[in-house]
């Protein structure tokens, strides 16, 4: 793998969990002053957000960790990003199972779950919108560990 990277994360809508990846995964990039180096993105299976920005509830769980992701915006998942990403990471399984759909058709980079690089018995990320606040910290909880375990193993093959 060469000395840059990209990284795309998944989720149905993008207005809760894919945002709230991106900002904390960036937050973690540059606090590694690899900013320059991994290029981050996010959007969702579905088509009803495309333009729209992140839930209101998941902008305030992230600012309160010191995280913007106001300027985010809803994009829909294209075959394309399997071969402009190295590392598509999806939240569920199944959103992973539509994008896998996709990849068995094209081919490019093999979608994996997202909490497979976390240190947690869930192999989910659970969507918090239906939910009270406390998801949506928790969804950060998750996003926060497994952020840090695809950045260490983006780190590893950078080397």
């Amino acid at each position: 793998m060469s000395k840059r990277a990209s990284v795309l994360f998944v989720c149905l809508g993008n207005i809760c969990r894919s945002p709230t990846a991106e900002g904390v995964f960036r937050k973690l990039v540059e606090q590694a002053g690899l900013q320059e180096q991994i290029y981050i993105d996010s959007c969702g299976t579905s088509n009803w957000h495309i333009g729209k920005g992140p839930d209101p509830r998941s902008l305030e769980a992230a600012a309160s960790r010191g995280i913007d992701i106001s300027g985010l915006r809803a994009r829909q998942f294209t075959e394309k990003d399997l071969d402009t990403f190295d590392y598509v990471v999806v939240m569920d399984r199944q959103n992973l199972a539509d994008v896998k759909d996709i990849w068995h058709q094209n081919g490019g980079t093999r979608p994996t779950l997202f909490l497979e690089y976390g240190n947690t018995d869930l192999a989910e990320v659970p969507d918090p919108y239906f939910g009270g606040e406390d998801g949506f910290e928790q969804v950060l909880d998750l996003i926060e560990d497994a952020g840090e375990g695809l950045l260490r193993s983006i780190q590893e093959r950078m080397v």
